[in-house]
């Protein structure tokens, strides 16, 4: 255990090592957010992908789509909205019930009490499966309050214990309390990111495990049954650890891949768009953060005419830095590929 804590502390510290040399660093955060929520809402079984979420976001800007996607939609909503609420309030029973109402509006399970602590028994089991065929079985609801409360004395209680085994520790004892009727696992890995942040682990909040939880998917869910049945907290934590270590990676790799990509695309910017050259990179830096856009966002963006900005898409679109995604020849929509396929699930 000792060594696998070891490993994932120096993947920590190359990942923030790594975040602070990108020149926006909050550009990027909004990407990273967006591949965890699509990831952890896979787990649950969603078959939405990344780039339904983000195709999503441009085209309903003013209303909201519906199914797998409305579900990541709300987790990315409720991640972010997590992470600002901790700057006001700790992590508590009452941030928990926050979030969770943001996570399940208006999706499947969201008619079972949204932001309120189970008051029904509910159990873990194949799809359609009875309490009689339960894999694992939560405490009963009257119970459910004080083990929350529990969870959130020996969250904030002063601990010689290192910070990512106290976090590994309070995602297990999360999931087995399973305090509300739909939702906790997805709730229990941003507990993961909310302590990370709350902790002040990393500079911005860019380490999300949910890509290496979703690879060993059972035996994410062995582990911790292990640690119901038969107490194996050992081997449970060091999973947990070694899932981290791969996130932290994973993600520093991510940053050195953002950095080359943009330094290229950047150069040739530089060198083919002459007097265009400043709206064109203002536009390409926007695209970090959203990589869609159609010509009318560009025009806005750039604060010139619809001609000008489609003049400047073009060019972009003929260096191979966009591309058009629709087959239109009105209300076009162009998307940034090559900086979108750096977050699609491998």
């Amino acid at each position: 255990m000792a060594a696998a804590l070891s490993k994932a502390d120096v993947a920590l510290g190359r990942l923030d090592g790594a975040v602070a040399t990108l020149p926006h660093p909050e550009l990027f955060t909004a990407m990273y957010v967006r591949r965890e929520a699509v990831l952890s809402s896979q787990i649950e079984g969603t078959q939405a992908s990344m780039d339904d979420l983000v195709a999503a976001e441009a085209r309903f800007s003013g209303e909201r789509p519906v199914g797998d996607v409305n579900e990541v939609i709300n987790y990315v909503a409720a991640l972010t909205a997590g992470i600002e609420r901790l700057k006001t309030l700790p992590l508590s029973s009452r941030l928990l019930r926050e979030i969770h109402a943001r996570l399940m509006q208006d999706v499947r399970g969201g008619h079972a009490t949204p932001g309120e602590f189970r008051t029904t028994q509910n159990w873990i089991g194949p799809q359609n499966a009875t309490l009689a065929d339960a894999v694992f079985v939560p405490p009963p609801p009257e119970t459910v309050a004080e083990h929350v409360a529990d969870l959130e004395r020996f969250l904030h209680a002063p601990s010689d214990l290192a910070l990512l085994i106290r976090i590994g520790l309070a995602h297990a004892q999360f999931e087995t309390i399973h305090p509300f009727v739909d939702g906790n696992g997805r709730l229990g890995r941003l507990l993961i990111t909310f302590l990370l942040c709350e902790n002040q682990v990393l500079s911005k909040p860019v380490l999300y495990v949910s890509l290496a939880l979703k690879k060993r998917r059972q035996e994410y869910y062995e582990r911790l049954q292990a640690v119901r049945d038969r107490g194996e907290w050992e081997p449970w934590l060091v999973f947990f650890l070694e899932c981290v270590t791969e996130a932290a990676q994973d993600a520093a790799r991510t940053v050195r891949n953002i950095l080359a990509l943009r330094e290229e695309h950047r150069d040739a910017v530089v060198g083919a768009m002459g007097a265009r050259v400043g709206k064109a990179l203002t536009l390409l830096e926007g695209l970090f953060q959203d990589p869609y856009l159609d010509v009318n966002q560009a025009a806005e963006a750039l604060g010139v005419s619809f001609v000008n900005a489609n003049n400047i898409v073009a060019e972009m679109e003929r260096l191979g830095i966009l591309r058009e995604v629709t087959g239109q020849k009105r209300h076009r929509l162009f998307v940034y590929e090559r900086y979108l396929a750096l977050f699609r699930d491998i």
